[in-house]
């Protein structure tokens, strides 16, 4: 009984990492016409609008510590969007989020105590190394792409942990709340770098899809789903985040990855895989 009870948001937080990642493809599609933040804000605002008209938060009373959650819930959003997207400008996909996994992963691994869990850490290192400009000879990854795929990894820690605090006793609304509080932070740096190109309505469909596929549908999903699974086995799905990412960015934007980059991420899903698995963790899931 207890093992259909979680089938149903394992699928659920699946079908997000779908999204999500075919989503992130399709955003990079948008940067030579607004830019990395501009596609952030037209991502954002138009998954805020769509999730306030389906789930109308405002006929939902929150107190003052789930406004709170959901306030950081929302912040830490927005700026792990504005990172991300920032640095899908200078690296692949796959690339990117195997970096931004390591924010999460670092989380995880912070109480190592037994020889396995150091074992975790060199693999982890490891992999991050492989990934590094030095690591490769195509001379498409940057250091600056690197930096702000690290910045969104920790952005993405508090992320989960603030998710996971509004999620509990609310729902769908507070996704809705919490992606509206990140369309907000985004706003002003869409604005600034893209201005009245934001409001192009030749844009507004591929914006829309967007929306939905990175951030509309996988933000309902995840709130929904993340109060009702261990943190040890939402750890260990969200460790095929990076190789789904790097399947959506071959497939739809044809980034072809080296063997090394291919290397380092398999050794970060490997490293974060044992550290689930492995480690004690009293807190909220690390990713």
């Amino acid at each position: 009984m207890r093992s259909t009870s979680v089938l149903v948001p394992v699928l659920l937080i699946t079908l997000g990492m779908v999204f999500t990642q075919t989503g992130a493809s399709f955003a990079k599609m948008l940067f030579p016409l607004v830019g990395a933040a501009g596609a952030t804000t037209l991502r954002l605002t138009l998954a805020a609008i769509v999730l306030c008209l389906v789930f109308r938060p405002w006929r939902h009373r929150l107190d003052r510590t789930q406004w709170r959650a959901v306030l950081l819930y929302g912040v830490a959003m927005g700026a792990m969007n504005l990172f991300f997207y920032a640095a899908l400008e200078h690296i692949p996909l796959g690339v990117a989020v195997a970096l931004e996994f390591t924010g999460p992963l670092v989380v995880a691994l912070f109480g190592a105590r037994k020889p396995l869990d150091f074992f975790w850490i060199i693999l982890a290192l490891a992999g991050f190394a492989l990934l590094l400009p030095w690591a490769q000879t195509e001379g498409d990854i940057s250091p600056t792409g690197v930096l702000l795929a690290l910045c969104a990894g920790a952005c993405w820690a508090g992320y989960i942990i603030f998710g996971q605090r509004a999620g509990t006793g609310g729902g769908a609304h507070t996704a809705a709340l919490g992606v509206a509080t990140a369309a907000v932070i985004a706003l002003p740096f869409g604005v600034a770098t893209t201005g009245i190109g934001l409001l192009d309505p030749a844009i507004l469909p591929l914006a829309l899809g967007v929306a939905l596929l990175s951030s509309a549908i996988p933000y309902a999903l995840d709130m929904v789903a993340l109060p009702h699974v261990p943190a040890r086995l939402f750890g260990i799905l969200m460790s095929g985040q990076p190789a789904l990412a790097a399947l959506s960015g071959l497939i739809i934007l044809g980034e072809n990855l080296a063997l090394l980059q291919i290397t380092g991420i398999t050794a970060i899903i490997a490293a974060s895989i044992g550290a689930t698995l492995t480690i004690a963790r009293a807190g909220p899931p690390p990713s």
